[in-house]
């Protein structure tokens, strides 16, 4: 079974609790105005990878607490996703996963594989980006009407503690040059970050 996506982080420590792998899918149909990642939008870019050769890059990777799914639209590749959970969690790791999508119509579409995605999730983080609610004082999400959502007890201490945990930002300037950046940070500091790489 094969995923379509769009870059892999054998190890990250700004999506989501602790240090993780980050699976972030290519395609998606929501296409929130003002997304942070349009690039990822488009199902035909990206490429294809086999979902066990994913758990095995996390597997043999760097030592992580779990995987977080982010896109793209992870939801509009459940199967895939879900077998991905199953593989990681048998080793212990736990799953979070970002939707553009409400957990109520995840429920309610009754489709097989995006309640087998819900069924591996250890924490869920739902709900589309709203240009109008922006609000970064939560880490990992964009907008004010964004839930987190605690659907194991894995990571239900964070709930008191959410508030407390800094948005923050990895950048990595890879081999070839290439500078990559993930995670968040609000627009004032990442200009204050630039300025003081210019200088």
């Amino acid at each position: 079974m094969n995923l379509r996506l769009h870059k892999f982080l054998a190890s990250s420590e700004v999506d989501g609790p602790g240090r993780r792998a980050v699976v972030f899918v290519q395609g998606c149909p929501i296409r929130c105005p003002g997304c942070a990642v349009p690039w990822t939008w488009d199902e035909k870019d990206g490429l294809d990878k086999d979902v066990s050769e994913i758990a095995e890059m996390i597997l043999d990777g760097p030592d992580v607490e779990g995987v977080t799914f982010l896109g793209g639209e992870p939801f509009s590749q459940a199967a895939a996703l879900a077998k991905l959970g199953r593989d990681v969690k048998s080793a212990g790791l736990s799953v979070v996963t970002f939707t553009g999508n409400l957990i109520e119509d995840i429920r309610a579409s009754g489709n097989p594989d995006m309640l087998a995605l819900l069924d591996v999730t250890d924490l869920l983080l739902d709900g589309p980006f709203v240009r109008e609610l922006a609000d970064m004082s939560r880490p990992w999400v964009g907008s004010s009407n964004q839930r987190f959502i605690y659907l194991t007890d894995r990571y239900k201490g964070f709930e008191a503690k959410i508030a407390g945990i800094p948005n923050r930002l990895e950048v990595r300037i890879l081999p070839n040059g290439v500078v990559s950046v993930n995670g968040l940070i609000v627009t004032d500091d990442l200009k204050k970050f630039i300025s003081k790489l210019i200088d």
